[in-house]
């Protein structure tokens, strides 16, 4: 029997698309997903897919608000976040404690590399994400979820490349579509300096992505879903224990909870409820 599995085409997962890593006892079947985020409400809000990507957030908001998916041990996108926080190259923001007080735009409030950034805000210059105002453009994946009060509205039509080139916000978080746009400049002088930093102090490259199965699948289908995991780790995605995820998990749920994604910090054991035992 084949399995549905939506994942991002990309150098961790291309030999499955190409063929070139396969497993005669486990067809698969990869959806053409042009930009992968737009799987994660469909997965979250109405189990779509058998097996999906997900954003790290997205997963943990998606796990308190009770929704019937589990997390297999298999990281499809980590990276440092810092260079994805732009400002104007002429505006006043001249390093990340200028941020106090600042407007800064965001594609969503619950976007994953904004849940990042906020952490090492809070942590490295004790700027609160409730002491910044967030201007966000799309709702959350999980549709229960409601932004808190310290975030709004962009105008209908508007941009995040627009409004922070018209100075209508103070600086903005990108995704992987990064601009390449001479009026604009990292807030942090030296993002990659600041990535290695992030690392040296937590353990780990934060994680982006991660993939999930239905739970329905994870119970039902968990020899497929160990044979799966094999194919994405020959084709080059990090399959790994799940002690080798808790240090991310650990620190992302703390996040969650402290900017108000989460109402409070799930444990591991809630993050991995439903996980077939012999995955990781």
């Amino acid at each position: 029997m084949s399995l549905t599995v939506a994942i991002g085409r990309t150098k961790r997962t291309e030999a499955l698309f190409d063929g070139s890593v396969a497993d005669p006892a486990l067809p698969l079947d990869l959806p053409t997903i042009p930009m992968i985020s737009r799987a994660f409400a469909p997965m979250v809000r109405e189990g779509r897919y058998p097996v999906s990507e997900m954003a790290i957030a997205t997963f943990l908001m998606a796990r308190e608000a009770g929704a019937p998916i589990v997390l297999l041990p298999c990281v499809l996108a980590a990276r440092f976040q810092e260079a994805a926080l732009l400002c104007r190259a002429d505006g006043p923001i001249r390093s990340p404690g200028d941020l106090r007080g600042a407007r800064i735009g965001v594609r969503a409030y619950s976007q994953t590399t904004g849940m990042w950034l906020r952490g090492t805000l809070a942590e490295r210059f004790g700027i609160a994400a409730g002491e910044m105002r967030w201007i966000t453009f799309e709702d959350a994946h999980v549709a229960s979820y409601r932004d808190p009060p310290f975030a709004e509205r962009a105008p209908q039509g508007a941009t995040l490349e627009g409004m922070l080139k018209a100075g209508e916000i103070d600086a903005a978080i990108f995704g992987a579509d990064m601009p390449a746009d001479a009026a604009f400049r990292p807030v942090f002088a030296d993002p990659q300096a600041a990535g290695v930093a992030f690392e040296a102090a937590h353990g780990f490259v934060p994680v982006n992505h991660l993939l999930v199965a239905r739970a329905d699948i994870a119970r039902d289908r968990a020899d497929d879903l160990a044979r799966l995991l094999a194919l994405l780790a020959r084709a080059g995605a990090s399959v790994t224990p799940r002690a080798a995820l808790a240090p991310a998990l650990t620190l992302a749920a703390h996040f969650c909870a402290a900017q108000g994604l989460t109402a409070r910090t799930l444990t591991l054991d809630e993050i991995w409820h439903g996980t077939p035992p012999g995955l990781g």
